[in-house]
């Protein structure tokens, strides 16, 4: 049998860690990296290492790294993308130009956790980019900073997609010593944890940064995967996945750990600097600041209230002061805590 040929679309810290990941499995897989910029894609591959957004964690030999996204697509069997969310669109129609003539198609899939729009609407990734692709499209997701997966240490993650059989075929395909793979049929579940704990996280930031306390923050955590699976529900995903890795799992370790991008925007809020200074001084992607509008337009559309989602947008929109903000949730009414 051909040994099977991954492409990694995207060389930030994630995207570099996950093929790390892939280089290591036993199945003599080759492994693409590729990475938009030129000067970048060079330098790792002269340095084997991803100076930038991995630094200090050296690239084996085996790992091939292109800026040619034509040579990296053209003959995949596997496409796994690692860009931001918003660029998801313009990566699949890419790779569609390059494989018009490949029968069938590979699988296409993202490590990217966010929402997309579809004309005026907010919409789960899937619903826009399966249209447009030939194959099974889907999400691999759950609790995983990529510093600590290009260490190889242990990890658990989530494969959902379009196909059953396609979820289950790529969770075999990167299950590994150090990282083992759960197959989900709940795809909308899944995409709806991943986009809303990085909201979550920057509301768990900000109560970190103002020193509420543990309680606090065990509380936001609590009410916020309510949120979450009230959304889930609404988007036809089933709330026991949201128990799981993708929903609880990811959300306990973004709004928490150290490495959290969208915690420490959070954090800096609290401090009271400005969104773009923030942005900066973070020099990766934070996708719970575009997710945050996004998730509160979704929620409005369904008629599904989602305070702290709605405050961290308000906050990030410059509406409401981050003192304020923390006031108006603690001020509303009392309810049953299963609302």
């Amino acid at each position: 049998m051909t040994p099977p040929i991954f492409a990694v679309l995207g060389a930030g810290a994630w995207g570099t860690a996950f093929a790390l990941h892939l280089t290591r499995l036993p199945s003599a897989a080759r492994v693409i990296l590729w990475a938009r910029d030129v000067q970048q894609a060079q330098a790792m591959a002269r340095d084997r290492v991803n100076a930038r957004y991995l630094p200090g964690v050296p690239l084996p030999p085996e790992l091939c790294i292109t800026a040619s996204f034509e040579d990296a697509v053209r003959n995949a069997t596997l496409l796994v993308a690692a860009t931001p969310m918003a660029t998801l669109p313009e990566l699949l129609e890419n790779s569609r130009r390059v494989l018009m003539t490949a029968t069938p198609a590979p699988p296409f899939f993202w490590l990217s956790k966010g929402l997309l729009t579809d004309g005026e609407r907010v919409v789960l990734p899937h619903q826009k980019l399966a249209p447009r692709w030939p194959t099974p499209v889907g999400i691999i997701s759950g609790p995983s900073f990529a510093q600590e997966v290009a260490q190889g240490l242990p990890t658990a993650l989530v494969v959902a997609a379009t196909d059953r059989d396609a979820t289950e075929q790529v969770a075999a395909h990167i299950h590994g010593d150090t990282l083992r793979v759960y197959a989900n049929d709940d795809l909308s579940g899944v995409e709806t944890g991943g986009a809303v704990k990085n909201v979550l996280a920057i509301a768990a930031g900000i109560c970190d940064g103002l020193k509420l306390g543990h309680n606090a923050r065990t509380t936001l955590i609590t009410r916020g995967l309510a949120e979450m699976a009230r959304l889930a529900e609404a988007l036809g995903g089933q709330r026991t996945t949201l128990m799981g890795l993708a929903g609880l799992g990811d959300l306990v370790l973004t709004c928490t750990g150290d490495l959290s991008r969208n915690r420490r925007v959070g954090m800096m809020l609290a401090e009271g600097l400005a969104l773009p200074d923030i942005l900066a001084r973070l020099g990766h992607v934070a996708e719970g600041v575009p997710a945050a509008h996004a998730v509160t337009r979704l929620a409005q559309q369904h008629a599904i209230e989602m305070p702290i989602a709605a405050t961290v947008s308000q906050i990030l929109n410059g509406i409401l002061a981050v003192e304020a903000a923390v006031k108006a949730l603690l001020g509303r009414a009392p309810k049953k805590e299963s609302c």
